[in-house]
């Protein structure tokens, strides 16, 4: 799938990137560009850094008519989940700006990625790289070539050349969960998560946060798959759950698998960064969703207006960046009027689902009553909130 993705706030600030990444069928994209990676590996990092103000690169292209446009995927766009949802917007992107972008599929997150990206930076002007993995190779060939753009999912590290953008998606995970807690019969969730790290950490406490807040009696118990994209690990992680008991699970993976083994046992499931309903659509609950078109839109705009800045973008679902999947056919329309009444409150700025107080697993007060978790905060989490059942391997 990606290696975690984790962007940044405009402005002198603290930011901690977390990682993504998908591996998956290998289909072809139509507009691939000729070079081709090797193989692809999981992810594995987490780190934190202080980053600079935002500038313009004085040697950066500016206000150029048709810009050369490529993206480079860790996974095919045919992954269902979160290449699928990049190449959505690339696609949106190339219909708005009447422009055709090059694509390259399938990169691993290893040397191999920056021999790509120093391919694609001799005849490209600006070039997104998709994954968190990818971070430091698109920093190495920033630096080669000071001429073109290049913006980074999910990192941290940033060049005058150089920017990095993501989103707050726990809040569609906060959102999930107060569906979860509504349809559960056992109080028993699920969740598989994919790997240990923050990113995988905060969306289960997000989930978690918000099916308490509609039934707080309710426990989520945690398996690790310890992959983005292998359906067969999945499947059978998901199987453990819910042999353990529970009867709504939710996945951070890009493969459905959790979905389809939910729907054989007559529980309920969510999946990740996609709209998955058409998988199992009698067991489909929903899930956070990803929608990167405008973003794509306005940062290759401001490329051909010669406005292009070195932000770290940070969105939210205030500008559409992050969103909930329409909930499923089976979720009654008391619950689905509960959600929308949640979003809201978030979109209003009434409700922070980081706010406290808010207990670990252990016990321990981790944020006191009437404080709000910092940016830096969540994005460097490694424990879990009270009521979920698991452990975070080190």
């Amino acid at each position: 799938m990606r290696q975690m993705r984790k962007a940044g706030i405009v402005g002198i600030i603290l930011l901690i990137a977390v990682v993504s990444s998908l591996v998956g069928c290998s289909q072809k994209s139509a507009n691939s560009t000729t070079v081709k990676p090797t193989d692809s590996t999981a992810p594995t990092a987490t780190a934190m850094a202080t980053v600079a103000a935002t500038t313009k690169p004085s040697d950066a292209p500016g206000g150029i008519k048709s810009p050369r446009v490529a993206f480079v995927y860790i996974g095919p766009p045919g992954d269902g989940g979160w290449t699928f949802e990049h190449d959505k917007g690339r696609k949106a992107m190339e219909k708005e700006l009447n422009i055709k972008a090059d694509t390259v599929e399938n990169v691993p997150e290893s040397a191999d990625a920056e021999r790509i990206m120093t391919e694609l930076a001799k005849n490209h002007d600006l070039i997104f790289t998709t994954s968190f993995g990818y971070m430091d190779y698109t920093f190495n060939v920033a630096q080669k070539f000071p001429k073109v753009i290049f913006m980074h999912n999910a990192g941290y590290k940033t060049a005058p050349n150089m920017g990095t953008y993501f989103g707050r998606n726990y809040l569609g995970s906060y959102l999930a969960g107060i569906a979860a807690g509504k349809m559960t019969k056992k109080n028993v969730l699920g969740y598989v998560g994919a790997f240990p790290i923050p990113e995988v950490i905060y969306n289960i406490n997000a989930f978690t946060l918000g099916a308490q807040s509609v039934n707080p009696a309710v426990k989520v118990n945690v398996v690790w798959s310890n992959t983005w994209f292998d359906p067969t690990v999945e499947r059978q992680a998901a199987v453990s759950l819910l042999d353990k008991g529970a009867d709504v699970l939710m996945a951070y993976q890009d493969s459905p698998a959790t979905i389809q083994a939910a729907n054989e046992r007559g529980a309920m499931a969510g999946g990740n960064d996609s709209d998955m309903s058409r998988f199992a659509p009698d067991a489909y609950l929903t899930n956070p969703t990803w929608n990167w078109g405008a973003y794509y839109t306005k940062v290759v705009k401001s490329v051909m207006d010669g406005t292009w800045k070195n932000d770290q973008y940070l969105g939210d679902m205030k500008d559409g960046l992050v969103d909930i999947a329409p909930l499923g056919k089976k979720v009654p329309d008391d619950v689905k009027k509960l959600v929308a009444d949640t979003k809201a409150k978030i979109l209003s700025g009434e409700l922070n689902v980081f706010k406290g107080p808010i207990t670990d697993a252990a016990g321990t007060v981790k944020v006191p009553e009437g404080s709000n978790m910092s940016d830096k905060d969540i994005y460097s989490i490694n424990w879990f909130v009270k009521g979920v059942n698991g452990t975070i391997p080190k």
